[in-house]
């Protein structure tokens, strides 16, 4: 799997952080990131689909 590098401002960081964890939803914060990129993209992809911007077979 490819690395990858981003800075992250610390406010947002601990956010991220508060759902990190035995307490929280996401082993680590790699599994975090990856959720969340994710959703966002099938986000984006409602909204093409909805604005017929997406090609078939997309």
């Amino acid at each position: 799997m490819p690395k990858i590098s981003v800075e992250v401002p610390a406010e947002l960081l601990g956010d991220l952080d508060d759902h990190v964890g035995e307490e929280g939803k996401f082993v680590n914060r790699s599994e975090a990131i990856r959720a969340s990129i994710r959703k966002t993209l099938d986000l984006l992809d409602d909204i093409d689909d909805r604005q017929g911007r997406l090609e078939e077979g997309e």
